[in-house]
């Protein structure tokens, strides 16, 4: 079961563990986080699940598709080189201990 770290656009740090297979979105949206308005329910067609993936563990996570680069390329806040969609990241056993920033807005 990964345990992921979420730090809140105020700074808070919030932890939470999910089950693997569930997407970084749901968990960030069912662990409370705030700040993810994900419009689209993960559907690939907006870009409010947009976070930021830093640390050692951001290379077990597959490359965004050409498809997940064209939405971030439209994301209203600053894209970062590690700014991903928490829809498109499907948490496993291998990413626990994942650390994910959230941009203090989606707009």
């Amino acid at each position: 079961m990964p345990n992921i770290t979420f730090i809140l656009a105020n700074g808070e740090l919030k932890k939470v563990a999910v089950a693997a297979g569930v997407s970084l979105m749901k968990a960030a949206i069912d662990g409370g986080t705030g700040g993810l308005d994900a419009e689209c329910g993960g559907c690939l067609t907006c870009a409010t699940c947009h976070v930021y993936i830093d640390g050692p563990l951001v290379d077990k996570i597959p490359a965004p598709s050409e498809e997940e680069n064209v939405m971030l390329e439209g994301a209203a806040v600053h894209v970062r080189p590690t700014s991903r969609l928490s829809c498109q990241v499907v948490l496993s056993d291998e990413l626990d201990g994942l650390v994910v920033e959230l941009p203090k807005s989606q707009y």
